[in-house]
């Protein structure tokens, strides 16, 4: 595949505390993407959920992206023409390609895959060494050890070694927390920079039992935060590890652990890092979401950026919060290592003068992948390669699975559930990680288990009334929905095979579901019982797993349901947050 370098735009956007957010201009044509004029005395490198993606690979963005409330029109909640617009992006440039889902198909033909260690290697090598020594910081945002079927094998530990070779000094998590205390604790064991969770603490019991932790007297279970010299001055980073860990997720895995926003804590902390000149700046690194960012940032005061995570929005500019303490700066910077964020910081004594931030899409065809780590990826793959890179089945359509609704992806795991065990109905989570494949390219076991691969993959079926599946499918459009960020806890809505309803998001909790239809065209009964098949249940399941139940379907070779998603929108007409849906 052939790139031309004019296809390329340099992201040249500039965050200041002021809150002027200057647009994207194209670069001259005899410069590289990756020529970052040098600004500042502190550059800091931000990457975020990469979910295990040691290789580069497609990732279709969504299409789908609905605010409510307050959150309409705005950052992040931006997809197709909206976004381009927003952010003076040309519509048929590889920006447009890496930051929309528009043309995909199309466009990953042109611009090629994003992301993979070795290419993420190479560019962070060049821009720490831009800035010189001593002046820069690599950190990491969580969901970095789950999301391949070799992450899932190994418990995380492949991606500690890809970590400490890549340089990271710093990170949060989520998934981590999935592989349960043991294999965690085992992973930071050999990881050579820290794992930051200022939001985590001990039960009651557990800390009455003497449970591990960092700090016993508080019960914080990890290191809050670590301050570093860059340039010259102290940078304080605080960990924000994902704050609905025990709800999102089978509580078995962490029994001793209590999770939760604690923005109170939070600003003690701030406070104290700011007292008597300790530090210059202060950076939350933060797993919470770019909504639930965005309202912190209004309510703790005395933190400079928050480099975000979670939700998976790519936002190329920096969002300005202004709160009783000054300013703070929200960013968020993708996923599947698509992106690198680079922020600069001209730090004085006391403060944050002034900032430049870009978001810089991860082109592979650009980078030469670092040998070194190609090495290392090579090595950690190979006893697995062949297990898992049989073709099953070629992809009869473009196979992805972010937006707020359904992806194709979810539309085939509906489809293996619903026939592998002979339900009516199937229910599957509204996961945002898992790559994207092309039309026509072999599907492989690696693959299926790119969009499988998780602690607790057990498929089940139960009997479920009609009223029970509504007041599911309300609980999670209202997590998805809720006009107080606080209580959304990210991750999309539950992906439905044989049933259709629809969905008005701007409504109140209870009322935003409603006409119900099996495929057939009846009515779902509220007392009628149905037959539900689902995986990655909180309760413990002993079913089997879900790749092999998916695999086992592709291999049958029956035709995939191209009905379309069976939701129907209301009330959101004009939402910048739609631009397709279907």
């Amino acid at each position: 595949m052939t790139i031309r370098r004019r296809d390329f735009l340099t992201l040249a956007g500039a965050a200041t505390l002021s809150g002027s957010l200057p647009r994207i201009v194209r670069g001259a044509e005899n410069t590289s993407v990756y020529d970052l004029e040098r600004f500042g005395n502190a550059r800091i490198l931000h990457m975020t959920d990469t979910h295990a993606q040691l290789k580069p690979v497609y990732f279709r963005e969504p299409g789908v992206n609905i605010g409510v409330g307050s959150m309409q029109g705005n950052p992040p909640h931006l997809v197709g023409k909206a976004f381009l617009d927003r952010f003076g992006i040309r519509p048929d440039s590889a920006d447009a390609y890496a930051f929309t889902c528009i043309e995909f198909e199309k466009a990953a033909s042109r611009f090629g895959k994003l992301g993979g260690f070795a290419h993420l290697k190479t560019l962070i090598d060049r821009l720490r060494s831009d800035v010189g020594p001593g002046r820069s910081l690599l950190l990491d945002g969580g969901d970095l050890w789950q999301g391949t079927g070799l992450a899932n094998t190994m418990q995380g530990a492949d991606m500690v070694e890809a970590a400490n070779l890549l340089g990271i000094e710093a990170m949060t998590g989520h998934w981590e927390f999935t592989y349960g205390e043991k294999a965690l604790r085992s992973n930071l064991e050999r990881f050579k920079g820290e794992f930051l969770a200022q939001n985590v603490f001990l039960t009651e019991e557990a800390a009455f039992n003497d449970a591990k932790a960092f700090d016993p007297a508080s019960g914080r279970v990890f290191k809050p935060s670590i301050i570093r010299e860059i340039g010259g001055h102290q940078v304080a980073v605080i960990g924000q590890a994902f704050p609905y860990v025990p709800i999102a997720h089978p509580k078995r895995f962490t029994p001793d652990w209590k999770f939760g926003i604690r923005d109170e804590e939070l600003q003690k902390l701030v406070d104290s890092l700011r007292s008597n000149d300790k530090v210059d700046a202060v950076v939350l690194l933060s797993h919470n979401g770019m909504d639930v960012d965005l309202k912190l940032a209004s309510r703790v005061t005395g933190i400079d950026v928050i480099l975000g995570g979670h939700t998976h929005d790519a936002v190329p500019q920096p969002v300005t919060v202004t709160n009783a303490g000054g300013v703070t700066l929200v960013t968020n910077a993708g996923s599947n290592g698509k992106f690198l964020a680079a922020l600069d910081l001209e730090i004085a004594k006391g403060k944050v003068a002034n900032a430049r931030y870009r978001l810089l899409p991860v082109f592979a065809e650009l980078l030469k992948p670092d040998p070194a780590m190609q090495t290392l990826i090579d090595k950690i793959r190979e006893p697995h390669a062949g297990d898992w890179g049989d073709k099953i089945a070629p992809a009869d359509r473009l196979l992805y699975r972010r937006g707020n609704f359904s992806g194709t992806t979810d539309q085939l795991i509906c489809d293996a559930l619903r026939e592998q065990l002979n339900a009516e109905i199937a229910l599957s989570p509204g996961f945002r990680w898992g790559t994207t494949v092309l039309a026509g390219q072999p599907l492989t076991m690696e693959d299926v288990l790119a969009q499988t691969a998780i602690a607790y993959p057990e498929t089940y079926t139960l009997a479920m009334t009609g009223g029970q599946i509504k007041d599911v499918l309300e609980d999670v459009c209202d997590n998805l929905f809720n006009a107080d960020p606080y209580y959304q806890q990210g991750g999309d809505m539950v992906r439905l095979g044989g049933l259709s309803y629809t969905c008005m998001p701007a409504e109140s909790v209870g009322k935003r579901i409603s006409e119900l239809k099996l495929d057939d065209g009846r009515a779902l009964e509220a007392g009628k019982s149905y037959k539900v098949a689902g995986w990655a249940s909180v309760n413990e399941q002993r079913g089997t797993p879900v790749w092999d139940v998916v695999a086992k379907h592709l291999k049958s070779g029956k035709p995939s349901n191209r009905s379309a998603s069976g939701v129907t929108l209301k009330g959101v007409d004009g939402n910048p947050g739609i631009a397709e849906h279907g």
